[in-house]
């Protein structure tokens, strides 16, 4: 397991990483030891350039080593969703062909192992209203913001 530590605007990335990828990245208080690998080099990379507004995609691989079939399958759909623009839940149920399974999907978001590079922040409710982020919805706001105002 290699582990590394980002300061970002809205707090301190845990960036975490095995040989194969990216395996999960949370908001902590303080940074901690690091055991870097590229993978984590990469992110770290990666990320600093989306928060100075000079990336929209990553290319960092991923290695998603948690999750049912099914959130594995909505976190795989965040990945299609533009950089600036937001789907709403159902938009996200309809993508994986099952629009009955809105719930299920916000569920599925809410577990998401690899915040900003899979972007959960980019759902929102179907009313246009911000709802849950498991980061708070003060990021996901900052998040949606950053992206929309894109260095403006």
């Amino acid at each position: 397991m290699y582990i590394g530590y980002l300061s970002t605007p809205i707090g301190e990335l845990k960036i975490h990483g095995d040989e194969i990828g990216i395996t999960r990245i949370e908001f902590v208080n303080a940074p901690g030891c690091e055991r870097m690998h590229s993978c984590i080099i990469q992110a770290k990379k990666e990320l600093q350039e989306y928060f100075e507004h000079k990336r929209k995609a990553f290319c960092v691989p991923v290695h998603i080593v948690s999750g049912t079939p099914f959130q594995r399958k909505c976190w795989e759909a965040l990945r299609h969703i533009p950089y600036g623009h937001t789907w709403s839940y159902y938009e996200e149920a309809c993508f994986i062909d099952q629009p009955k399974a809105v719930r299920a999907v916000g569920q599925a978001n809410h577990h998401n192992p690899i915040l900003i590079i899979i972007p959960c922040h980019r759902v929102i409710a179907k009313n246009g209203l911000l709802s849950g982020y498991g980061a708070g919805v003060e990021r996901k706001q900052f998040l949606l913001d950053w992206e929309m105002s894109d260095g403006q």
